[in-house]
This record gives structure tokens, C-alpha cells and sequence, in this order.
């Protein structure tokens, strides 16, 4: 198999904790805060050791030791206010949003922030959200169309004017949303990811989105989701790229690393993970194929809720380093990374782990250029 496109620099993202309950569900020390005034520092602090986007978290209800969170565009706007260069990227759900009121909301936040706002669509698993405030709850594949039209409808909206679009899920007549979001030539518009691992989530990633968004993969699993999501965009004639989902625990030794990573799994609060469990795992075991996210996942893969620990971030910064450079060399653009210790260990990613990623990727780049001249 092969993932065709191979980026010279791997690009690196941060979870905005904008939920309560840190990014790992156990009882061990977790040194962050859902507040503003921590999340201000710890985007300045991002972007100053460098991370180019940040992506805020969406949940709706309180539940599975996430009981406080702020709303995910509003908080991204406060984000992108707060800071110079950092994208950041909200989440959202179709079937809660009205792609056109969306598209006005990012209209405006792209504006105000000199062109840094970026949409994540999140096609829904916690079928609570949408049954407790009365909305319809799809079944998977249903889901993922809705999202389809919800992304070409975001799309249409933020680069053509009278648009008109007759879907199955979305009506718009004749509708023109002025100001746009701010154009350039090499970003005509906020950047639209897709997440998701099912073969809906793939299609829906290489045809409409700008970047495909998985969940934590090994090397063979997330080589299978790139194959798939750009052969998708080939069919239409387009380029999409990947981001994947790291839990990183980067330590001056492994011993370090892989002790940390057994006490967060010893600590694990088992009935919010497996409260948790059941709520995903009908959403992955609905595809045919039973494909979709956490079809597969282990209670330990689930204690860090988006498989973080699968993607094998674990171990010296000589070591992570290495294996991020071998995910950038499968074809993954983008390192969407989660922390134990965010403020402290973004800044030390920044320094030791960071330095190496990119003298590895300089260090071939040479190799190349030798090869072709030869």
C-alpha cells in the first residue's frame, strides 16, 4: 500500500482543555483546567513552542467526569483573540447546528482573527445530546451524510454568493453571506476536518473536507485510513490531508515514560470508563463493516477516550521523535497531541521533542536531494 503524499514538515496540534477532567479518565494527577485564564497561557504558551493549531473540544451535557465544559466556537473565538499565529479549530455537530448560522459565526471569527478560525465536524456518538434536547438521533451512516451535506453547505456558503442547495438534510435558497471569511491564495477559506475511522468517515474526508482526522492508530492502521481517505479524494479530483490523535508522554527516560503511562491505567475511573464504553462502542459496532471509531477499543485504549495511547507517543524524546517521523513518512500531516501535564509538558515537547522532529525530517530531505542528484 501506498499513502502517495509525504510532507516535508510534520505539523503539530494540541486538545484545548476547555472540558473539565483532563484528556485521560483516572484519578491520577492531571495539572490543567478547563478556565480561561489557564487555556489563555497555555495557547500563548503553544504557540510559542511550536504548535499551529489547537482544537477545542465539544460536549454538550454533563457526563463520564467531563461535567464543566465551555462551548467550542465561543471559547475558540477567546483563543484566537488571546493569541497571534495559532489556528484554532472548533468542533461542532451537525443536527445542533444550522450550517448557514455556523457559516456566518465562522464568517465573523475568521475576520476578527486575521484568518486563523477552522471548523471540526464531529458527526455525533453520544445519542443523549441530541435525544435529551429533543433532537433526532440518526444512525451512523445517516449521520455522515448529514455531515456530507453540512460540509459542502459550509463550503458554498463561504465562497459563492446566491447559493442554492437542495439536499436531503439542508435547504438554502438563494442565500449570500457577506463579510466572507478572509481569502488568499494558498487559503481560500477556514479549513473544514472531518473525523471519524469508518469507511463514511473516509469517504466524507476525501471528498469534502481539507483534512481527515483519526483517531489513535499504529503504523498499519493508520496507513489503511490514508489509502482509503485519498483514494476518495482522488475520485474527485482532490487532495485532502491527515491528522492523527497522539497521547504524549514524553519523560528523560522510558522507564519514566511507560511508569507514567501504568498509572494512569492502574488509576483509571473504571465506571466513568466504562459508562463511556457503552455509549461509543454502539457508534463503531452500527457500520456494516464495523469499522467506525472505538469499534475495537480495549478499557485501557478508552482510559485516554480518543485511543491516544494506540499511536505509541510513550518513551524519551529521542524516541517519540522517531516514531513521528516514521507516521510522517506513512503519510500523516498533522500530530494532534494530548498531555497528562499541559502547560509544562507542551513546553517541554516544544524543547526536546520538537528540536528533533524537524532535524530528522532536514536529515532526509538531504538524503533525497543526494539521491536525485546522483
Amino acid at each position: 500500500m501506498t499513502t502517495e503524499s509525504v510532507s516535508d514538515e510534520i505539523t503539530f496540534a494540541y486538545w484545548v482543555p476547555n472540558v473539565s477532567g483532563g484528556l485521560v479518565t483516572s484519578d491520577i494527577e492531571q495539572r490543567t483546567s478547563w478556565d480561561y485564564d489557564y487555556n489563555v497561557k497555555l495557547a500563548q504558551t503553544a504557540e510559542n513552542n511550536g504548535f499551529e493549531y489547537a482544537l477545542s473540544q465539544v460536549r454538550y451535557e454533563a457526563s463520564y467526569g467531563a461535567e464543566f465544559q465551555h462551548e467550542s466556537t465561543s471559547f475558540s473565538l477567546a483563543l484566537l483573540l488571546a493569541t497571534q499565529r495559532l489556528k484554532v479549530i472548533a468542533a461542532v455537530h451537525p443536527g445542533l447546528w444550522q450550517p448557514a448560522v455556523l457559516a456566518k459565526l465562522g464568517a465573523t471569527a475568521d475576520q476578527l482573527s486575521g484568518g486563523r478560525f477552522a471548523v471540526n465536524v464531529v458527526s455525533g456518538w453520544f445519542k443523549d445530546e441530541f435525544t435529551h434536547l429533543g433532537e433526532p438521533w440518526l444512525e451512523h451512516d445517516e449521520r455522515y451524510r448529514r455531515s456530507a451535506e453540512f460540509l459542502q453547505v459550509l463550503r458554498k456558503i463561504w465562497t459563492e454568493d446566491d447559493v442554492d442547495f437542495r439536499g436531503d438534510f439542508y435547504r438554502i435558497h438563494d442565500f449570500t453571506l457577506k463579510p466572507k471569511p478572509l481569502n488568499t491564495v494558498d487559503r481560500p477559506n477556514p479549513e473544514l476536518f472531518q473525523g471519524g475511522n469508518s469507511l463514511a468517515a473516509r469517504r466524507n474526508g476525501g471528498r469534502y473536507s481539507d483534512w481527515y482526522f483519526s483517531n489513535g492508530k499504529d503504523f498499519d492502521g493508520v496507513t489503511e485510513q490514508i489509502v482509503d481517505v485519498r483514494a476518495s479524494a482522488r475520485e474527485v479530483g482532490r487532495e485532502v490531508k491527515v491528522g492523527l490523535n497522539g497521547f504524549i508522554i514524553a519523560r528523560d527516560t522510558e522507564k519514566e515514560a511507560r511508569d507514567t503511562l501504568r498509572e494512569i491505567v492502574e488509576k483509571a475511573n473504571k465506571p466513568a470508563v466504562e459508562g463511556f464504553r457503552s455509549a461509543v462502542q454502539q457508534a463503531g459496532n452500527s457500520t456494516a463493516d464495523k469499522t467506525g471509531m472505538w469499534a475495537d477499543s480495549t478499557f485501557e485504549d478508552l482510559v485516554q477516550y480518543n485511543d491516544g495511547f494506540r499511536t505509541g507517543l510513550i518513551g524519551t524524546p529521542e524516541q517519540i521523535a522517531e516514531r513521528i517521523a516514521a507516521y510522517r513518512k506513512r503519510g500523516v500531516d498533522l500530530i494532534l497531541g494530548g498531555f497528562l501535564h499541559f502547560q509544562e509538558e507542551i513546553e517541554y515537547f516544544g524543547e526536546k521533542v520538537l528540536p528533533l522532529v524537524r532535524e530528522i525530517e532536514a536529515s532526509e530531505r538531504s538524503a533525497d536531494h543526494t539521491l536525485v542528484g546522483v
